[in-house]
């Protein structure tokens, strides 16, 4: 009983800031879609569903680029995800920000940050292989790894220092 004792004990204290950062982040991700857009913008619609009227993808990361108004070569395109239903394009860049398009006439339908996407980023570590240029994700394997491992070392700790005293009580009456 004293070595799980000890174990949770010197496990929780030492991991303490990773797991306020993992929960406190899990709790803004799990708002992001109604946050009134503070975290990430709603969904904006187009005039089309009809992607035979649409421009093409070209058409549309050019002049998302140009929406943007980022002179700076470093920042790219990260991904373009295309919702034919609302008739729009969403292009996010690596720099976080993001253009929403109009599938049809590429007219600007919104312009604004992804805060969520940074806050995932720090939720599963990844953010600290942005920073040393790691491309293989290494830390945030060890990290999300670590921090699982930990989440079901303290269940199973928790558990056993509720149960055993529980057990222990019912053996000597």
């Amino acid at each position: 009983m004293q070595t799980v004792r000890k174990l949770h004990r010197v496990s929780g204290l030492s991991l303490i800031a990773f797991l306020l950062i993992v929960s406190v982040t899990g709790i803004l991700l799990g708002w992001k879609k109604n946050s009134n857009e503070l975290l990430m913008p709603d969904t904006y619609r187009g005039t089309s569903s009809d992607l035979q009227n649409w421009l093409p993808i070209h058409s549309l990361s050019s002049l998302a680029l140009h929406y943007l108004h980022e002179e700076d070569a470093s920042v790219k395109i990260d991904r373009i995800d295309i919702r034919p239903s609302k008739g729009v394009a969403k292009v996010s860049f690596t720099n976080y920000w993001m253009v929403q398009i109009d599938g049809t006439n590429g007219k600007l339908l919104h312009l604004g940050k992804r805060n969520a996407d940074i806050i995932e980023e720090i939720h599963d570590g990844s953010i600290v292989d942005r920073w040393l240029g790691t491309s293989n994700g290494f830390f945030k394997l060890f990290f999300t790894n670590a921090m699982g491992l930990a989440l079901l070392l303290f269940i199973i700790t928790g558990f056993l220092l509720w149960f055993i005293p529980i057990r222990m009580q019912k053996q000597n009456i």
